[in-house]
C-alpha cells in the first residue's frame, strides 16, 4: 500500500481547517485515513500548526511521501529534512575522486583524426 501524508479538509464552508493524515495514495482527499498526525489552521492569527513529531518521523521512515504542502509544514516544525542536506554531510567525509588522467593510464591520444596507415605497398 503506497501511503502519502497529506491534508484532509474539515470545517465549514469558506472556513477551512485541515488535518494532517496518513492516507492511501489512491483515496479521495477527504476519504478514510490510516492515522491522524496533527492539525493545521491557516485562518487563525498566528497560524495553528500541531504535529505529533514521533508519528510523523515513523511514517516518513516507513516510506510515506508527504505532499508538497505537508512537506513545507513538516519543515517548519523540524520533522522533515530535505534529501539535499543529508548527502552533503556524507560527501564531506568521503575522499575525493581521482583525476580523470589516473583512471586510464594506457589511454592513447584523444585526437579526432586517426593515425595515418601505410598504404604505400605498391
Amino acid at each position: 500500500m503506497a501511503t502519502r501524508i497529506r491534508l484532509r479538509r474539515v470545517g465549514r464552508k469558506k472556513q477551512p481547517s485541515y488535518r494532517i493524515v496518513v492516507i492511501d495514495k489512491q483515496k479521495a482527499r477527504d476519504g478514510s485515513f490510516v492515522e491522524l498526525l496533527g492539525h493545521y489552521n491557516p485562518r487563525t492569527e498566528p497560524v495553528t500548526l500541531e504535529v505529533d513529531q514521533e508519528k510523523a518521523k515513523a511514517w516518513l521512515a516507513k516510506g510515506a511521501t508527504p505532499s508538497d504542502t505537508v512537506r513545507s509544514l513538516l519543515k517548519q516544525v523540524g520533522v522533515f529534512q530535505p534529501a539535499s542536506e543529508e548527502p552533503a554531510e556524507v560527501a564531506a567525509d568521503t575522499p575525493e575522486a581521482p583525476p580523470p588522467e589516473s583512471l586510464h593510464p594506457n589511454m592513447v591520444s584523444t585526437d579526432p583524426v586517426p593515425p595515418e596507415s601505410s598504404k604505400d605497398e605498391s
